[in-house]
This record gives C-alpha cells, structure tokens and sequence, in this order.
C-alpha cells in the first residue's frame, strides 16, 4: 500500500453504474484501495469508467447470484441491491455489526477499524429500512470521510452527527449496520 491511500483510488470520479449497485461499488473501491495491483488495473484501463462499471456490475452479479467465489450462497434479487452479508462475505468473512440502535458506538468501532487503514462498507437509510452503502475511508481532522457511490464524492462525517442520524450522505441520514474487518474495540 502507498502512502497516497485512499487517495490514489479517487484519481478518476468513481460513481455506481446504477441504482442498485452501491454496495458492490463500494466493494470494488475497497478492493482496489487494499489491493495496489487491482487498483493499477483499473486505474491503466484507457476508459477508467467504463473498467470500472464493468467490475462493479461482475461483483454486483458474483454477490448477488449462487456461487461467489466457488463457494455456494443463496441467491440475492439483483434489483435489491446487495446484502450485508454478500459484502462480509467477499470482503473476507467479515463481521456484519448492528448500529443502528447504538450509532455513537458504531461510529467508534468504525473508526478504529479504519485506523488499521482498512475501508468499512456502511449501510444507511432512514428511520425505517437500510436504502444505501457508502464506504468509511479513515479519519478527515475529526471526522470520518466517506466514499458516497451515488456521486462518487468523498464526505466527512462527524461523531455527533453521525450519532445523532444526520449523516446526509445520498439523502439518507440513519447508520444501520457496519461491515468489520473482526472485532473491533474503540480505541
């Protein structure tokens, strides 16, 4: 890894190639920041977005289908976007944690995990249903920054906002769950 992480994934704007493809954006941008070599790759593409649609719409097809991997699954409705699990899963038997009814906690344990420079797929909503994944890059001053599929910008969050369901990241205010890399204690 560069020490230019994150910041050599955002070279070109990276935006979902739909409206159901959040979280698999969100895991090709998290495999390309963990792995340099995959990054290059689509980084060298002549047509860096059109690389980049065709990987998100592969892993969108590969998390939501039968088998990811070899390895089998039940399958997922494509047009539902992609499961928390499908994500834990892929990102290499991750933890799927519940935030949403202790948000300033999970801001922390999100947080720590991104110290270890490792990206945390984030699913938000609002007060009623999870309706987008955004993508915990690391610590911005005192605020965790975001990668937000829908525009392809980067977004810092604050703890109290966060905590409080203001994220304000695609519309949509409420922290749900949480993909960590393993257990995490807030440091």
């Amino acid at each position: 890894m560069t020490e230019d992480w994150p910041e050599r994934v955002f070279r070109e704007r990276l935006v979902q190639p739909d409206r159901v493809s959040c979280g698999a954006t969100c895991l090709v941008v998290a495999r390309m920041i963990e792995d340099h070599a995959y990054g290059e790759y689509i980084g060298a593409a002549p047509s860096v977005a059109d690389r980049f649609r065709e990987e998100v719409l592969a892993m969108h097809r590969r998390v939501t289908g039968p088998v990811d991997g070899g390895r089998l699954q039940v399958p997922w409705p494509r047009a539902l976007g992609t499961p928390p699990w499908a994500v834990a899963r892929q990102l290499g038997d991750r933890d799927v944690r519940w935030i949403r009814t202790s948000p300033a906690s999970g801001y922390d344990a999100v947080l720590a995990a991104t110290r270890r420079r490792r990206p945390v797929p984030v699913y938000i909503g609002s007060t009623w249903l999870p309706r987008h994944v955004v993508l915990a890059l690391g610590e911005e001053g005192d605020r965790l920054r975001f990668f937000e599929p829908a525009s392809g910008h980067l977004r810092d969050v604050g703890r109290e906002e966060f905590a409080r369901a203001r994220l304000g990241l695609a519309g949509w205010d409420h922290a749900w769950w949480a993909i960590l890399p393993e257990p995490v204690t807030p440091s």
